[in-house]
């Protein structure tokens, strides 16, 4: 009878009760929560960069990534979870105070810092990558738990769309020195305001959140083999030599599981179309008649499809098949894209909104569905590897549409003479929208070419759960 009473009170028990899981969505929280994303482009720029050396800057931070997406990973497997994350925090405060102590003025040395910032900003992200969601599933499996994975992804998402949201509003109106100017004067503060004082407000305020993030890392706690057990398993890496050797164990496994890696193919599908599209956002705002001041309060209202579309995620993943999943997901990118290419003013929003809807349902069925089938020795290495594959994808499409920019501006010019630059750089970006629907059905295509040889012989696509 007690035991029956003790099964059900740990089968009762909420995941959120776990002190790794609420640490998880605490880490997400203020790793993510970057006040200074709304005017991310315009801070590079105040700040005296070009707009060459901050594409030049964003092309380290996303090489640092790849290089060390997947041997971060398997650092992580082999040296702690949560060795890996206190270094992502170490690392997120050093890149975030480069920026807010860097003195203006010199070209030269402002490229150099912010170089190194871009580099520690990646190394953050491809340590932190797999390692986090690998120490909380974990954790609620060994609690014998691990089938509330989605309760807990659904509660994360949420909470990271709200912080989001904050970061979203308050980053970008701190920034404005003309509202703080305003702030400061109803507070009866004698202090004169200037855009190289406000520059740095939303630098301040994340470094507050890097520090919390430091924080969090350290309270969390990882369950390790012991050395009897380490003795006994032939998964117990010591060595960067047996990292790198379960980094290429993971690759295989990932190559000779059907599953694993339609479901990473499907992921990388959605997530490099959607993700280029939403990084020229901006442009496509203007293009649709709605003013620069709504492009961070238009931001914060995408994030609250993060409050939604979580439950809707979890609905659909007791009721439905993976198949069908990914099917609706394809259905929603499809109309997105092809509805951008109308640029219709502020109704352009909605394909949008899509597609934004899309990336949180992608984010939501990759995690559940990995993890689900991957084993705990090699779960953050395999994570790694669809981060690795993600980020290859969004660098190889940044470079294609680089390439159709360069093929369209001459056939514009030659066809619309006259046209002034400003007009010529709209028309261009107008015509290049139209490639997109067209990428992603090849990318489709491709993908249900794979998919279909690769699960022949098997039926899990098909049942929900």
């Amino acid at each position: 009878m007690s035991t029956n009473l003790s099964f059900e009170a740990a089968r009762d028990k909420s995941p959120f009760a776990i002190r790794n899981v609420r640490l998880f969505i605490a880490f997400r929280i203020f790793f993510n929560a970057r006040f200074y994303y709304p005017v991310f482009t315009i801070l590079f720029l105040d700040f005296g960069l070009t707009l060459e050396q901050f594409a030049l800057l964003n092309a380290a931070w996303a090489a640092a990534i790849v290089l060390l997406e997947v041997p971060s990973g398997a650092l992580a497997d082999t040296f702690g979870r949560r060795n890996l994350l206190v270094v992502t925090g170490v690392l997120m405060v050093i890149e975030i105070a480069l920026l807010c102590f860097v003195p203006l003025g010199n070209a030269d040395l402002l490229f150099a810092v912010f170089l190194v910032n871009r580099v520690l900003s990646g190394a953050a992200e491809a340590a932190a990558s797999g390692a986090d969601e690998a120490i909380a599933y974990d954790t609620l499996k060994i609690e014998g738990q691990a089938a509330d994975w989605p309760r807990v992804l659904e509660k994360q998402m949420r909470m990271q769309s709200i912080a989001y949201i904050g970061a979203m509003s308050v980053g970008a109106a701190v920034y404005d020195p003309a509202l703080m100017q305003r702030v400061l004067n109803a507070l009866g503060l004698n202090v004169q305001l200037t855009q190289e004082i406000t520059l740095r407000f939303p630098l301040y305020l994340t470094l507050m959140m890097a520090v919390m993030t430091l924080l969090t890392t350290l309270r969390m706690q990882e369950q390790t083999l012991s050395k009897s057990e380490c003795d006994q398993s032939e998964h117990c890496p010591t060595s960067m030599l047996q990292a790198f050797k379960l980094t290429l164990q993971a690759g295989g496994w990932i190559l000779k599981t059907p599953f694993a890696l339609v479901i990473i193919f499907a992921g990388l599908m959605f997530d490099n179309c959607i993700r280029m599209v939403i990084t020229l956002c901006s442009q496509y705002y203007r293009l649709i008649s709605l003013p620069e001041a709504s492009f961070g309060l238009i931001g914060s209202g995408f994030a609250v499809l993060g409050l939604v579309i979580p439950r809707l995620a979890y609905k659909m993943l007791h009721r439905h098949s993976p198949s069908y999943n990914l099917g609706i997901m394809a259905v929603l990118t499809g109309l997105g894209l092809i509805g951008m290419t109308f640029f219709l003013p502020v109704i352009g929003l909605l394909p949008l909104a899509l597609l934004s809807a899309v990336m949180y349902l992608g984010r939501f069925f990759e995690s559940h569905y990995l993890n689900r089938i991957t084993a705990s020795h090699q779960r953050a290495t395999v994570l790694s590897f669809k981060g690795l594959s993600f980020n290859l994808a969004y660098g190889l499409i940044g470079v294609l549409y680089s390439i159709l920019l360069a093929f369209l501006r001459p056939q514009l010019a030659a066809t619309i003479p006259g046209l002034n630059r400003l007009d010529l750089e709209n028309a261009v970006f107008i015509e290049s929208m139209g490639w997109f629907p067209w990428y992603f059905i090849l990318t489709m295509t491709a993908w249900l070419v794979v998919a279909r040889w690769q699960l022949k012989d098997t039926d899990v696509h098909k049942r929900a759960g």
